[in-house]
């Protein structure tokens, strides 16, 4: 059991993959971050960050009220990430509207299930 699934709170853990367009190698390194964000209306919520791990991933770690609004305007993420290389932004990802957790890796709510957004093919 992961320690994910010991919140009370439900909890969401994304990673996303990163491979070196022409080499076929994880990309990795301290120079690389995640970052993970929700887009709104009324700007967007910063979700958390990550580096990259000796398989290329990206892991971010949040709950629920990370991306929900006080007017309750939505109530799925529209989640997007940026992968930075020294601070400078190399790589965005298109907005994936309306995120339905249920279908995303069957995600049930309460067990700290893993959303894969998948493997990018990058230049790195």
């Amino acid at each position: 059991m992961s320690k994910l699934s010991l919140d009370k709170e439900m909890n969401i853990e994304v990673k996303a993959t990163f491979i070196s367009k022409g080499k076929n190698t994880p990309v990795t390194g301290k120079q690389y971050t995640l970052r993970l964000f929700d887009k709104d209306v009324f700007g967007d919520d910063y979700l958390g960050e990550s580096g990259l791990n000796e398989a290329g991933e990206g892991r971010i770690v949040f709950g629920p009220k990370a991306f929900g609004n006080t007017f309750n305007l939505e109530t799925l993420p529209d989640f997007y990430f940026v992968l930075y290389s020294d601070k400078v932004p190399i790589f965005k990802s298109k907005i994936m509207e309306d995120a339905d957790l249920q279908f995303l890796e069957n995600y049930k709510p309460g067990e700290g299930e893993v959303i894969d957004l998948g493997i990018y093919l990058i230049e790195a």
